[in-house]
């Protein structure tokens, strides 16, 4: 039985395009820092609520 060979053109997706493997940020933050500045927005968000209550309609 005769084998087909089914190709693409190189235009359609013949493999992932790499531009650069390692991105440098200009900002660095280890998981931690990230986790306490959550912590803190949603603090910030609270406190702004209780401060400044949404009043009901």
């Amino acid at each position: 039985m005769a084998q087909v060979d089914n190709t693409v053109p190189s235009g359609f997706g013949g493999g992932l395009t790499r531009f650069k493997e390692e991105y440098d940020s200009k900002f660095k933050f280890s998981p931690n820092a990230v986790v306490v500045m959550i912590i803190l927005v949603i603090l910030f968000v609270l406190g702004l609520r209780a401060f400044f209550p949404i009043p009901s309609a």
